[in-house]
């Protein structure tokens, strides 16, 4: 990352990645959203979003997977700085600059983070006066995974994600991320659960993840390793086969457990501590069975000023 600017009329933000420790999805909802009853955990693996003063708005995109990313209104970042300015009564003025880390399309929630980023970033930049409580309702209305961004930690999500309780668990976990040569879309993966289920997943019940819950307190790594789930993983394969194999090898290679990243394709490995992970992400990179991999730890801080 690059040092921050600190200037009156400069604001940085960094926001983080975000995997499912357990992401249970029940029934289609009115509102065409599923229910959902996850886990999230926030990694240090982030993006930051420099925000600039300027006479109307725009937004500019580096870094990983920047070809992918749109630089107009269809843009998370670009919708939070727009909604923020309504709700203050204010002009949209502000270019913004997202400095990617975190994959596209890979599960992570990336475009969740930089929204976040966003907010906190414009919000001090336009000194709106708005609080906590604002800017996660403003974060409800951009997507499922923005409120989570914002606030970060270890958190069980239920509604569609955005209903939040904090998760009270010392300790740090370490994973390596296995990213896929190719991204897969949430909704195609949606849909594909909702093939296989049947009648878009009608009766479907979600039960709260007792057994992570109280594995993440006591802090014992095998329990979370057992408790760890996905209920996509099967669209996921279906859509991606490959990601079989990704699995497997990082589970041959000495990963403690493996899990889906959200709608994928990107999978997860808990490994044993920091060491552990590195060794295990120079096996696994050799392998040849995904585009790229990272190590990282969590639970981090949500978003935040850096600058």
């Amino acid at each position: 990352m690059t040092a921050p600017v600190q200037s009156d009329d400069v604001v940085i933000a960094r926001a983080p990645a975000k995997i499912n420790l357990h992401l249970g999805i029940g029934s289609t909802r009115a509102d065409g959203f599923h229910e959902l009853a996850t886990v999230f955990c926030a990694l240090s693996l982030a993006d930051e979003v420099v925000a600039v003063e300027a006479e109307e708005l725009s937004i500019v995109t580096t870094g990983e997977g920047a070809e992918q990313v749109s630089d107009d209104a269809t843009n998370l970042a670009w919708r939070a700085a727009a909604a923020l300015a309504e709700r203050a009564g204010i002009k949209a003025e502000v270019a913004l600059a997202v400095r990617k880390q975190i994959p596209v399309a890979a599960g992570l929630a990336g475009g969740s983070a930089d929204a976040a980023a966003t907010l906190v970033a414009c919000d001090a930049l336009w000194q709106t006066g708005a609080d906590r409580e604002d800017l996660v309702e403003i974060a409800a209305t951009l997507g499922s995974d923005v409120v989570f961004s914002l606030t970060g930690g270890l958190a069980l999500g239920t509604g569609r994600g955005e209903l939040l309780s904090p998760v009270l668990a010392a300790g740090r976990w370490h994973w390596v991320l296995a990213v896929a040569e190719d991204g897969l879309s949430t909704g195609d993966v949606y849909a594909e659960l909702d093939r296989l289920r049947g009648e878009g997943g009608a009766g479907t019940s979600l039960e709260l993840p007792d057994q992570l819950l109280n594995a993440l307190r006591a802090r014992d790594l095998s329990a979370v390793g057992a408790a760890l789930h996905n209920d996509m993983e099967p669209a996921a394969y279906s859509l991606m086969p490959s990601l079989r194999r990704t699995k497997a090898a990082g589970l041959e290679e000495g990963a403690q457990a493996a899990v889906l990243c959200g709608s994928g394709p990107t999978m997860a490995f808990l490994a044993d501590g920091e060491d552990d992970a590195v060794e295990l992400a120079t096996r696994l990179s050799a392998q040849g069975v995904c585009r790229t991999v990272r190590t990282a730890h969590g639970p981090v801080t949500g978003a935040r000023i850096i600058g």
